[in-house]
């Protein structure tokens, strides 16, 4: 009788140090991310029209409400000119966009859906869940050459 109580102990003495174990990694884990969720760069650019990583494209984006707007379906018009400023016809534009400091992306997959002339296209799908830093990512590719532009957002809720 006295050797199974033993083995009892010893049993919960274990699963109580695995599961302290468990929970200081929790904690540990979620500090790191609450330490990283206040680092908003302080060097950031805020503006719709930015140069591609390049430099070969010059880039600017409109919204469909006016402002950017938080737990809402809207459209973006952007505007892919060269760094002369001719307007870029006929490119193919991947779209991404994530919160770094949160380390997740968009809650929808927004995409071109349309070129509307004279260096523009139609990016549908374009919601954002949350306020906060949001990073914009267009890889572009027109007259087989793929650059990027990014578009730093700072969103109320």
């Amino acid at each position: 009788m006295k050797e199974t109580k033993s083995k009892f102990v010893r049993i919960l003495v274990w699963l109580g140090s695995v599961l302290g174990g468990l929970v200081l990694v929790y904690v540990v884990a979620m500090n790191v991310m609450m330490s990283r969720m206040g680092e908003v760069p302080n060097d950031l650019d805020y503006s719709a029209t930015r140069v591609s990583d390049n430099g070969t494209l010059k880039v600017s984006y409109t919204v469909s409400t006016g402002i950017v707007p938080v737990n809402q379906m809207h459209q973006w018009t952007l505007h892919v000119e060269t760094a002369d400023g001719h307007p870029v016809e006929d490119a193919t534009i991947s779209v991404d966009g994530d919160m770094p400091q949160h380390g997740h992306g968009l809650p929808t997959q927004p995409r071109v859906t349309k070129y509307l002339g004279n260096g523009n296209y139609l990016v549908d799908g374009m919601k954002f869940q949350m306020g906060g830093w949001w990073l914009m990512d267009f890889t572009i590719t027109a007259n087989g050459k793929t650059d990027a532009v990014h578009f730093n957002m700072i969103l109320q809720k």
